[in-house]
């Protein structure tokens, strides 16, 4: 399954494509393949994100070949402004995507899958969820394993949602670990697989959100230093400036940043 380079709306961000799109576009993408039953691999990427491609080749490849990826952060709605002339408004942010695509699953009858976090988040998740939309159908939800995936348990975790009769699903693994398993796990399903990062836990009620002013100057990164700071310290006080030194080689072209897919269909080893 691959994706042609720098097709429709993808643009290249070092080397990583990312989507240039809105809210209703990037929901009314997911809810289509979700109708239509197709595989379709969703990330929404912040800085860490596409700093983790850049990184890790195998992972960048396999993030070029999502079907689509949004602008989660400000910082990679600027760069797609900035070297592309997207002309983007707003950021597509995973936990409000998350909502939409919800909010448009309820109005439609599609079933949704919760895959990841912890069984204490999703136990506060699932009620939260169905509080807000009413006829919001969740055909099954399982916490992660917290360890690398065994032979033979790809197919018997597409078994389970499939089974469940679930038309989406929302994986909650964290970046990149949730990328890998989505990037994996489409193969086996005919429905889309979005990740949505920090979304568990937001809509939990774990974790408090930015005021909107921090969300809009993209000051979000310090909210969460100040909330995590052991957790994501390197993350943001080194990965922050990484990313404005590539973005200012691409766009003097000192620095070529050509992106790639898999070569292969074939995963590389992920965690469940």
């Amino acid at each position: 399954m691959t994706t042609t380079l720098n097709s429709g709306s993808k643009r290249n961000v070092l080397g990583v494509l990312v989507d240039a799109t809105d809210y209703a576009d990037a929901t009314e993408r997911i809810i289509r393949a979700a109708t239509d039953g197709r595989p379709y691999a969703v990330t929404a990427l912040a800085v860490h994100g596409v700093m983790e491609g850049v990184a890790d080749g195998t992972l960048g490849a396999q993030l070029n070949s999502f079907d689509l990826i949004t602008p989660d952060g400000q910082p990679v709605r600027w760069a797609l402004n900035l070297l592309h002339g997207a002309g983007l408004r707003d950021r597509v942010y995973g936990p409000e995507l998350t909502l939409r695509v919800l909010g448009r699953a309820a109005e439609q009858g599609l079933p949704v899958y919760l895959y990841g976090s912890t069984q204490p988040v999703l136990d506060l998740l699932i009620p939260a969820l169905i509080a807000k939309y009413p006829a919001l159908k969740i055909a099954g939800s399982e916490p992660s394993k917290f360890r690398g995936v065994e032979p033979g348990e790809p197919e018997q975790i597409a078994a389970r949602i499939a089974d469940s009769g679930a038309r989406l699903v929302l994986v909650g693994l964290g970046c990149p670990r949730q990328e890998k398993f989505a990037y994996a796990m489409r193969p086996y399903l005919e429905m889309p697989l979005l990740a949505v990062g920090a979304a568990f836990d937001y809509h939990a009620g774990g974790l408090r959100k930015p005021p909107a002013w921090m969300q809009r100057h993209a000051l979000e990164w310090l909210w969460r230093l100040g909330l995590e700071p052991k957790r994501l310290w390197r993350r943001y006080l080194i990965l922050n400036p990484k990313y404005l030194a590539r973005l200012t080689a691409q766009k003097t072209r000192l620095w070529r940043a050509t992106p790639t897919t898999p070569a292969t269909d074939s995963p590389s080893s992920f965690a469940v």
